[in-house]
């Protein structure tokens, strides 16, 4: 949002931010789960912030074409170990590490990059400026499933059924990015546009308009 706010010229859909590294950590946790492979896994998609309020969302996702709910069939993991092992998974490998996951940020980096300018035929996530999708406030930057066509170009897949839960934690996740885009205020351009002085002499006059209406 910063960079983009600060560089008018540049086309918005061409800044986005990278939400790839905790798609890949929720494909592994539902493969694992399930003893599925990551390749079976489709539809899968990250809402929201990339920080712990994000929202891993296996609602329309599919294992080998059926539905990964029926797949997984344990709502308990779901709610109560998938989506806070993804949100935290972050802060629990530089609590046993001591640093962070810099190979694992630098793969989804390169995978992020590929499916944009190669394209995808599955869905991918990806943080891109809302343009009101899914009642998303505009003008903020937001993870939403997306589908890589290539050459830069990507397209956000509309019209999914977001159930109670989800919004709620859509929600969340958004406020908390409108309250951080508060925060960072003072390295957005200023908004006010000051005007140029032009020599008075210069301006065309109301009897000039006049004349050349052939009202005088």
């Amino acid at each position: 949002m910063i960079t983009a706010m600060n560089a008018p010229n540049t086309d918005r859909t061409q800044i986005t931010a990278m939400t790839r590294l905790d798609h890949d950590r929720a494909l592994a946790q539902v493969a694992k789960k399930t003893g599925s492979k990551i390749d079976d896994i489709d539809r899968l998609v990250i809402w929201g912030n990339h920080s712990a309020t994000q929202y891993p969302d296996v609602t329309n996702a599919t294992i080998k074409g059926k539905w990964a709910w029926n797949v997984i069939n344990d709502e308990k993991w779901i709610y109560n170990e998938f989506i806070p092992k993804v949100q935290q998974r972050g802060a629990e490998i530089i609590n046993a590490r001591g640093k962070s996951s810099a190979a694992s940020a630098a793969d989804a980096a390169l995978k992020h990059m590929k499916d944009w300018v190669l394209g995808s035929n599955k869905w991918q996530s990806m943080a891109v400026h809302s343009e009101g999708w899914y009642g998303v406030t505009r003008g903020v930057w937001a993870s939403f499933p997306v589908i890589c066509s290539g050459a830069g170009h990507y397209g956000v897949v509309e019209g999914l059924p977001i159930d109670t839960e989800g919004a709620k934690r859509i929600n969340a996740s958004i406020q908390e990015l409108l309250q951080e885009k508060e925060a960072v205020q003072a390295l957005l351009p200023n908004p006010i546009h000051h005007f140029v002085e032009v020599d008075r002499k210069k301006v065309y006059s109301l009897d000039w308009i006049r004349d050349k209406a052939g009202l005088m």
